[in-house]
């Protein structure tokens, strides 16, 4: 909120009091507390109750369900088949057997209402506050889940404690229904731990003779926001943004569509968003402010405003200010769409940071559905904030490259190159774009016709960068589709094969002019994730073999799924190894989650690689390929070495500025150190946007080393980054840490003002 302000968005606030649009009025209650729908003239209260499809409701006369003390029966056509069982009697239980994978408590919520125990298979699990500071109840409220049960038997019982803090008389608990998620016999348990020797699997990733030499992958912790969107804003959490729908994490009574996840203990803390965020993008600016951009109009279905009180978000700009505590009570998005917005609609937009710390925002359509197409295609970028270049003045510039590239187009691939011009990928085609001539440079066209953005989507990365070759750019695109782009959805199938391609070329007249360098996945992948390492190596994880992206639209849907065979198996790829030995699968573990569409992949600080999501689904569905909340966690084996430790904070580096990093490690004299500062990227549809990796000059000296920050603004855009010192192959932990002077972007007041003079909010 405006309130929550600090310095970080002073060029924000001093714009908006320059032009005189500081008005807020505060709504007594939220939107879905009584907002009506599309022609609706009543309006209703929302609750939060909702059966996936493959789950199943039992409610609270349900035979199955035993009760212990006194239990009073209400009855209402509020509550789930019209009636509800309610008890202020302490440690009365109610108790459910059931078979599944998960479950759910609905109940009521309000003044009178206290604490309950929460027991699973005898064990206690969370004592949950049923009070509501209230005058009127919450119906049908979501009190406690949990689905990373093993699939079995598992008994659920609730026991009133009668009382809570500042409470003088009995309180109470209610039973409204179960919802059980039934899930199968291959679902994982909630900790799972697969551990590989590395020997066999390929790769550049040293092993330190003597020290433990394995990858894990564990299964841990639960998004309870559904994971679209992912990237990591501290040390401690990682920011999650999903479309409006009914997950079960709840804020203000009504289900949650953001979320902070603690990379440590993994709680999730709800995040109040207003619009719609369905398929946006993102970036840090300058000064470490996030923003999330664009979205989806109000779906007047499952969604439906009078539901969720969610506005239009296709011209949303929502304003994430830094949050580096390790409590994140305060933490929170903020919009306002009469004052800060784009300038057109977006939906499956690219966001990179630019030189100056400003935000370039690229393509997308004009509202929600599948392919793109001529009538709702946007091929315009623009930025924020708004710029006055090439005439515009803050309205969005046309960029032919996105109207030639129809209609597999959304999502472009876009790195900014140290040279500070802008490389584009879409569809077949990919071109370097000169933003400050307005000028397009097409490149070879990607080989063997295979599109590489959504819904044949695949993914790409700007590889590391070194001083050693004087920050020579190169780029890798990897999976996709052969997929006609312009056949009906019914003359397409979830089992047409995706590609298996890596296309890698050298942005240098000589790299262009030799053109993309072909090499093969171990398998055909598309939607799939791909991750820079500190090492340099980057790892594949993710998507399907076979169809294409998004839900509902093709012949022979999984589910809703238009993509089939979940490729399982990470990949690990060494870019500085033989053309043709790249790649290697071996000895790598092997997942049991699937990872279709909307599932998001990056590293975390510690080292990691944070997995989570697939949604191929309208809303929350529990049919095979539904929204999965499980996390995973991808350990190289470095994670388990001895690991060199930045033992001296370095909160600020400038362009060229020469600073001491301290760290602590046992070395020998012929060391290989290396210092990598990395963007982790805002990760969305396979789409890593800003993902970075640069090394930075070092001396290595006793203790510690002597560091140069990069050139400039177009090596590493101004904002935050991860330094990470790699010795030998093994890399710290990550130090987060702002590059440039930490201020703001440039704020043209008149092309702000124009902006908002010449559209109008929720335009679309």
């Amino acid at each position: 909120m405006l309130a929550s302000c600090t310095s970080n968005c002073w060029w924000i606030l001093s714009v908006v009091a320059y032009l005189g649009l500081v008005r807020i009025t505060w709504a007594k209650d939220s939107a879905w507390n009584g907002q009506t729908s599309l022609g609706s003239t009543t309006p209703a209260s929302f609750t939060p109750y909702y059966v996936p499809p493959g789950a199943k409701s039992y409610d609270s006369n349900s035979p199955l369900v035993s009760y212990k003390g006194k239990w009073t029966d209400h009855f209402s056509a509020a509550y789930v088949q019209k009636s509800l069982r309610a008890t202020s009697q302490p440690s009365a239980e109610v108790s459910f057997t059931f078979t599944g994978t998960g479950i759910e408590w609905f109940g009521n919520s309000d003044k009178r209402h206290g604490l309950a125990i929460v027991m699973i298979d005898g064990v206690p699990v969370d004592e949950v506050d049923t009070f509501s500071n209230r005058a009127g109840p919450l119906r049908k409220q979501r009190i406690f889940w949990k689905f990373d049960l093993p699939y079995g038997v598992h008994t659920i019982k609730l026991i009133n404690t009668a009382k809570r803090p500042g409470s003088t008389k009995n309180t109470l608990i209610d039973l409204d229904a179960f919802i059980v998620t039934r899930g199968s016999k291959s679902a994982t348990t909630a900790t799972r731990e697969i551990q590989v020797s590395p020997k066999s699997a390929g790769g550049s990733l040293s092993v330190r003779a003597g020290t433990p030499s394995t990858w894990t992958l564990t299964q841990k912790g639960m998004t309870g926001v559904h994971a679209m969107q992912l990237v990591v804003i501290s040390s401690t959490h990682a920011l999650i943004v999903d479309k409006v729908e009914h997950n079960p994490l709840t804020v203000d009574g009504h289900p949650a569509w953001a979320a902070l996840y603690h990379l440590g203990d993994h709680s999730v803390t709800p995040l109040r968003l207003q619009s719609n965020s369905f398929c946006a993008g993102g970036t840090f600016l300058s000064n470490g402010t996030l923003i999330n951009v664009g979205g989806n109009p109000v779906v007047d279905t499952y969604t439906a405003p009078g539901d969720f009180g969610d506005l239009d978000g296709l011209q949303a700009i929502r304003i994430f200010e830094p949050c580096d505590s390790h409590n994140v009570a305060n933490c929170a998005i903020y919009e306002n769409h009469a004052r800060i917005r784009m300038a057109s609609p977006r939906w499956y937009n690219t966001v990179v940071r630019m030189s100056d710390g400003s935000a370039m925002i690229v393509g997308g359509s004009k509202k929600g559905g599948w392919i793109n197409n001529a009538t709702v295609n946007n091929p315009t970028i623009e930025f924020y904030p708004p710029k006055n270049i090439h005439g515009f003045n803050g309205l969005p510039i046309p960029l032919p490259f996105l109207a030639n590239t129809l209609n597999s187009n959304l999502f472009p691939i876009v790195f900014v190159l140290p040279d500070g011009k802008i490389f584009m990928a879409a569809n077949q085609d990919a071109m370097i774009y000169d933003w400050t001539t307005n000028t397009e440079r097409y490149l070879p066209k990607i080989p063997n016709g295979v599109r590489v953005t959504y819904p044949m989507t695949g993914t790409g990365l700007l590889l590391p960068l070194s001083p050693e070759n004087d920050y020579t750019p190169e780029i890798l695109l990897c999976g996709g589709s052969n997929v006609d782009d312009t056949k009906p959805g019914y003359q397409i199938s979830s089992q047409d094969p995706a590609s298996a391609q890596c296309s890698r070329i050298t942005l240098t007249d000589e790299g262009i002019n030799l053109g993309w360098q072909i090499e093969q996945m171990p398998q055909a992948r598309i939607m799939p994730d791909a991750v820079l390492l500190p090492t340099g190596d980057v790892i594949i994880v993710n998507g399907g073999g076979t169809g294409i992206a998004g839900y509902g639209n093709v012949v022979g849907q999984v589910g809703s799924s238009n993509a089939d065979n979940p490729v399982l198996v990470p990949v690990l790829y060494n870019p500085s190894g033989a053309h043709g030995q790249r790649f290697s699968s071996s000895g790598l573990p092997t997942s049991e989650i699937p990872r279709l569409y909307h599932s998001v992949a990056t590293l975390t600080p510690k080292g990691s690689i944070m997995i989570a999501g697939s949604n191929p689904n309208l809303d929350r569905s529990e049919l095979k390929y539904g929204t999965e909340y499980r996390v995973e966690w991808l350990a190289p084996p470095y994670m388990s070495q001895i690991r060199p430790k930045i033992s001296k904070n370095v909160r600020r580096v400038d362009f060229g500025e020469t600073f001491e990093l301290k760290f602590k490690i046992p070395i020998s004299e012929d060391a290989t150190i290396k210092v990598a500062l990395m963007d982790l990227g805002y990760v969305t549809h396979a789409t890593h946007a800003n993902s970075r990796l640069v090394y930075l000059k070092n001396l290595h000296k006793i203790g510690g080393l002597t560091v140069h920050g990069p050139p400039n603004g177009n090596v590493y855009p101004p904002g935050p980054g991860w330094l990470f010192v790699v010795v030998d192959g093994v890399p710290s932990e990550g130090m987060k840490i702002m590059v440039g002077d930490g201020r703001g972007p440039p704020v043209d007041e008149a092309a702000i003002r124009n902006v908002l003079e010449k559209t109008s909010v929720d335009q679309n």
